[in-house]
C-alpha cells in the first residue's frame, strides 16, 4: 500500500486524472497548470476514499502521514501554519467525485480557525466582523457535516439574534453579536455531543476528511447515484485548498456563473454573486444575490479579468462552464469550473451553437447530451387559454422551466409519500430546499422557494432533474404551524392546489390544465445527427393508433410490442372477452371470439396505418384470464344475465380460473396450447388487417410479426407457431395477395435463454421481454418488490432498481447467451428488447455491445433512445 501514492498537489495533476482526483480536483489542477488565479492546496484521491472503507472506515497511518505531508508543503507554500498564533493557515474541505452531484456532498470552510486564531485574524486584519464571522460559519459548519449535529438549530439561534437586534440579515450583525453567537454555537455543540468544540486544527482537519468520505455513502448520495448511475464504488476524493475569504468586507465578495444561460443555452456570461459573504450564501439561498453584470459596477477590474477567465475555460473545455470565485480584498480567485449541469433545451441548443462556433463537432454535439434530460423537453406546458384567464399571485425567479401543477406540501417526506404512495401531483414549497431534500424533490411536479436565486440548491438540482421550479419568492410567509402559507393576500394549506411556470417565474394559486410540449429546432438538428451515426433501429410499445402516432413523431421505425389484451379493457370488449373466458365449450367460445375479430381486425389496421409501412410486431394474447373477470356484484350479475347462466354457477366459474401465482400461471403461449381457437382469431385478425393495408397502401411492405409470448420450450412455439401458419396461409391464399410475415417469441423465461439455439429453429425473431425475464430471474415481483428494494439499496445489497437499470450481470448475462446460441442457429435472426429497459440510456448501450437489432421503449421515451443508441455507435 505505500508504494500507491493517494494525495497530490494541484500543481501535479491535470484534467485527465479525473477518476483519480474527481472531478473538482482535476479541474482545479487544470487550472492550475494553465496559471489561473487558483487557491493552492492539495487532493486526497478516490483511491483513498475506497481504502477508508476497506480499512473498515479508517484512514490508515500510510495515507495520514502523506497528508500531513502535503499539509507541511502547503504551509511552505502559503508561509503560514496551521494554528500559528502569528500566522495562521485557513483551509476549505471540499468533496469532488469523478461525477459532478450538486449538492450531494458536504463541504467546511474556514478550517483551522480556533480562539487563538481568531485573535490573530482580528489583529492581523483590524476587521473583528470578518474574524468571528469566519469562527461562526465554522463551528457551525462543522457541527453539521462532521458531527451531524444538524443546522437547524443553528439557523434558529442566528434568526433569533437578528430578532434581538431589530435587523433583517445576517451581514447586519455586528462583530459583538457574531462573538456571542459563536459562543452560544459552542454550547449548542457541547450540550449534543459531550465535549468541548475541536480546537486541534490537526483534529479539525481529518474530522472532515473523514466526513466527506462518509458523505459518499450518505442517504441524498445513495440515491443521487441511482437516479444518475453512478458506481458506488467509485468513491469521492476530497480537496484541501486554502482559503480567501469572500467577507472581508464590501471589497470582497463570491459568485457563481455560468458561461452560458442554463436556462436557456444563450450565449453569454450569466450568474450572481454577492459581496461580504461567503461562497455557501450563495447556493444556499440565504441571501438573494445580484445578477453578475452588477458586478461590473463593483469592481470593473475584477469583471474585467472574470470575462476573460471565463471565455478561456470555455474555449479550452470546449463546454458551457460552472464556476465558483471568491473576491478577496479586490483580489480574483478561482475555486472550481466544470462543465455546467443545463435544462434540456439549453443541452441541445448549446451543443448546436457549439459546433456552428467551430469548437466541436457533430459526434460531439451527439455525446454531450445526456439522453435523461430528454424527458424534460417532452413534458407538458400550461394550455394557452387558460394561462391567459389565470393571473399570478407571485412572481420569483424562473430557476428551472417547464410548467407544473399540483398540492402543495412542505416537506421532502410528505412529497415521497403522496407521490409514492397515493399517487398524487405534488407541489415543494420550502423556505429553501437543502440536499436531505433531495428524494422530495424528485418526486415533486414542481418546486417553489422563499430564498435562493438561480444558482441557489433548488434551482441547480431542479435543472438536472428537468423539474420545474420557482426560486427566491421573498414575498412568501409561512404560517406557525409549517403547513400553511400566505401570498398575494391568499393563504394555501397543505393539499391545495397552486402552479408554476419555471419559464417565467409566475405562481398562480389554482389548478391550470397542461399540454405536450413543443420541440424547437435544435433538438431536430441534434436527433437528425444521431440518427446518422446510431446503428439500432429504435421502436415503441404501443397498443393504439394514437400510441403509434406519436411515437412515430418521436421517430419510432416500427413497433416492438404491440399487447393485444390492453385492447380487450375497452368497454364495448369486455363482455365479449368475459365471455370468451366464462364459455364450456369451443362453439361458445369460438362465437365470443367472433363478435372480438372485427375489433381486433380494425385496431391493427389502424396502428399499421399510424405505422406508414414500418414492422409491426403484436403479441398474442399474454395475461391470465382472470384479470378480465368481473369482481363486482352488478357486474357479474350482468355478465350471468347476458350468457344466460345462474350467477352461482358463474362465480364458481371465476372461483376456478382463481391462480395462487397468476404471473407463473395458465397465461401466454399456455393459452393458446390449452384454447388454439384464441390464437387462430388473434391470427386471422393480424393477417387480415396487413392484407386490407397492403390493398390500401401498395407503396408499402407489409410484414407483420406475430410474437408468441412465455415459451419455455420448443415445443410449446412448435405447437402455436402451426396453429399461426395454417391460419396465416389458408387467408394469404385464399386473398390474393402476396403477404410475408414473420413467426417469433419473447425471451422472457430463463429456460428459454439458455435453450435459445432449439428455439431459434422456429422463430424468426427474438424479442426480449426484460421485464418478465428480470422478474423470473431475480425471482420476486415487479408489482412487489418496491416493499423491499429501499433496504437492500441502503445496505448496498443493490445500487439500483432493476427494472429501471437492466441487470447486466445476471440478466444481462441471458441475453448476451441467448443471443449467441439463437444465432448460432440462425444467423439472420432479429433480435430486439421490449421491456421498458429499451428506454434507459445504459441498457441500450448495452443491447448495442451484445448485437441487437432494435430497442421498443414507451412513445415518450423513443427519443432518448435514439440518442443512447447514437451514443453507444460513436463510443
Amino acid at each position: 500500500m505505500t508504494d500507491k501514492k493517494y494525495v497530490y498537489d494541484f500543481a501535479e495533476g491535470d484534467a485527465s486524472m479525473r477518476n483519480l482526483l474527481g472531478g473538482k480536483g482535476a479541474n482545479v489542477a487544470e487550472m492550475t497548470k494553465l496559471g489561473m488565479p487558483v487557491p493552492q492546496g492539495f487532493t486526497i484521491t478516490t483511491e483513498a476514499c475506497t481504502q477508508y472503507y476497506t480499512d473498515d472506515e479508517t484512514i490508515s497511518d500510510a495515507i495520514r502521514a502523506e497528508i500531513m505531508a502535503h499539509v507541511a508543503t502547503l504551509e511552505a507554500q502559503q508561509g503560514k501554519k496551521f494554528g500559528d498564533p502569528e500566522n495562521p493557515l485557513l483551509v476549505s474541505v471540499r468533496s469532488g467525485a469523478r461525477a459532478s452531484m450538486p449538492g450531494m456532498m458536504d463541504t467546511i470552510l474556514n478550517l483551522g480557525i480556533n480562539e487563538t486564531v481568531v485573535q490573530t485574524l482580528i489583529a492581523k486584519s483590524g476587521n473583528p466582523r470578518w474574524a468571528w464571522d469566519s469562527y461562526r460559519r465554522f463551528i457551525q459548519m462543522y457541527s453539521d457535516v462532521v458531527m451531524e449535529v444538524g443546522k437547524a438549530y443553528f439557523e434558529k439561534l442566528i434568526d433569533q439574534m437578528k430578532e434581538e437586534r431589530g435587523v433583517t440579515q445576517d451581514v447586519d450583525l455586528t462583530a459583538a453579536d457574531l462573538e456571542e453567537l459563536a459562543g452560544q454555537f459552542k454550547e449548542a455543540y457541547k450540550s449534543r455531543i459531550g465535549s468541548e468544540f475541536p480546537s486541534d486544527p490537526i483534529e479539525q482537519l481529518f474530522g472532515a476528511i473523514k466526513a466527506v468520505f462518509r458523505s459518499w455513502n450518505n442517504p441524498r448520495a445513495i440515491y443521487y447515484r441511482r437516479m444518475n448511475d453512478i458506481p458506488g464504488d467509485w468513491g469521492t476524493a476530497v480537496n484541501v485548498q486554502s482559503m480567501v475569504f469572500g467577507n472581508l468586507g464590501n471589497t470582497s465578495g463570491t459568485g457563481v456563473a455560468f458561461s452560458r444561460n442554463p436556462s436557456t443555452g444563450e450565449k453569454g456570461l450569466f450568474g450572481e454573486f454577492l459581496m461580504n459573504a461567503q461562497g455557501e450564501d450563495v447556493v444556499a439561498g440565504i441571501r438573494t444575490p445580484e445578477t453578475i453584470d452588477q458586478l461590473r459596477d463593483e469592481n470593473p477590474a475584477v469583471y474585467d479579468q472574470f470575462v476573460e477567465i471565463v471565455h478561456n475555460l470555455e474555449a479550452h473545455y470546449r463546454d458551457m462552464q460552472d464556476m465558483e470565485f471568491t473576491i478577496e480584498d479586490g483580489t480574483l480567485y478561482m475555486l472550481q469550473t466544470r462543465n455546467g449541469k443545463r435544462t434540456a433545451a439549453a443541452a441541445f441548443r448549446i451543443a448546436s451553437d457549439l459546433v456552428d462556433e467551430g469548437m466541436i463537432d457533430e459526434k460531439k454535439a451527439v455525446l454531450m447530451i445526456d439522453p435523461k434530460q430528454i424527458d424534460a423537453l417532452l413534458h407538458p406546458q400550461f394550455d394557452d387559454a387558460e394561462l391567459k384567464a389565470a393571473t399570478p399571485i407571485g412572481k420569483g425567479l424562473p430557476a428551472s422551466p417547464g410548467a407544473a401543477t399540483g398540492q402543495v406540501v412542505f416537506t421532502a417526506e410528505v412529497a415521497t409519500e403522496w407521490t409514492v404512495k397515493k399517487g398524487l401531483p405534488v407541489i415543494l414549497v420550502r423556505l429553501e430546499t437543502s440536499p436531505e431534500d433531495i428524494e422530495g424533490m424528485h418526486h415533486a411536479k414542481g418546486i417553489l422557494t422563499a430564498r435562493g436565486g438561480m444558482t441557489s440548491h433548488a434551482a441547480v438540482v431542479a435543472r438536472g432533474m428537468g423539474t420545474c421550479c420557482v426560486a427566491g419568492l421573498g414575498e412568501i410567509r409561512f404560517g406557525a404551524d409549517e403547513k400553511s402559507f400566505t401570498l398575494g393576500g391568499h393563504t394555501f394549506h397543505e393539499g391545495d392546489w397552486i402552479s408554476l411556470d419555471g419559464s417565467t417565474g409566475n405562481v398562480y394559486g389554482q389548478e391550470i390544465k397542461t399540454v405536450p410540449a413543443e420541440i424547437g429546432g435544435d433538438f431536430g438538428r441534434i436527433m437528425a445527427w444521431a440518427d446518422q451515426y446510431r446503428t439500432m433501429k429504435v421502436r415503441t410499445n404501443g397498443d393504439t393508433p394514437t400510441d403509434a402516432r406519436q411515437a412515430r413523431e418521436f421517430g419510432a421505425e416500427g413497433i416492438g410490442l404491440c399487447r393485444t389484451e390492453h385492447m380487450f379493457f375497452e368497454p364495448d370488449r369486455i363482455a365479449a372477452i368475459r365471455e370468451m373466458i366464462v364459455s364450456d365449450t369451443v362453439e361458445q367460445r369460438e362465437a365470443a371470439l367472433a363478435k372480438l375479430l372485427p375489433m381486433q381486425r380494425g385496431d391493427f389496421e389502424g396502428i399499421y396505418e399510424a405505422m406508414e409501412g414500418f414492422p409491426v410486431t403484436v403479441r398474442l394474447l399474454d395475461p391470465p384470464l382472470h384479470e378480465f373477470l368481473p369482481t363486482d356484484e352488478a357486474d357479474i350479475e350482468a355478465l350471468a344475465a347476458d350468457m344466460g347462466i345462474q350467477v352461482d354457477d358463474l362465480k364458481a366459474k371465476i372461483a376456478s380460473l382463481h391462480e395462487f401465482n397468476p404471473m407463473m400461471g395458465h397465461r401466454g403461449c399456455r393459452l393458446d396450447v390449452t384454447y388454439p381457437e384464441i390464437g387462430r382469431m388473434q391470427t386471422q385478425a393480424i393477417i387480415e388487417a396487413a392484407i386490407n393495408v397492403q390493398k390500401r397502401h401498395p407503396e408499402w411492405t407489409m410484414v407483420p410479426e406475430i410474437m408468441v409470448p412465455l415459451v419455455g420450450e420448443v415445443k410449446e412455439l412448435a405447437f402455436v407457431k402451426a396453429i399461426i401458419t395454417s391460419t396465416a396461409d389458408a387467408i394469404i391464399a385464399e386473398s390474393g395477395v402476396k403477404l410475408e410475415y414473420k413467426v417469433g417469441t419473447m425471451i422472457e423465461i430463463p429456460r428459454a435463454a439458455l435453450t435459445a439455439d432449439e428455439i431459434a429453429t422456429e422463430a424468426e425473431f427474438f424479442s426480449f421481454g426484460t421485464n418478465d425475464l428480470t422478474q423470473m430471474t431475480f425471482g420476486f415481483s415487479r408489482d412487489d418488490a418496491g416493499k423491499f428494494l429501499d433496504a437492500y439499496y441502503a445496505t448496498k445489497i443493490y445500487e439500483t432498481d432493476p427494472f429501471a437499470r437492466l441487470d447486466q450481470v445476471g440478466v444481462g448475462k441471458l441475453v448476451k447467451m441467448s443471443a449467441e446460441l439463437g444465432r448460432s442457429t440462425r444467423p439472420d435472426l432479429k433480435l430486439g428488447i421490449c421491456g421498458e429497459h429499451g428506454g434507459d440510456p445504459s441498457s441500450v448501450e448495452f443491447c448495442h455491445k451484445v448485437g441487437l437489432d432494435y430497442v421498443s421503449c414507451s412513445p415518450f421515451r423513443v427519443p432518448i433512445a435514439r440518442l443512447a443508441a447514437a451514443q453507444a455507435a460513436l463510443r
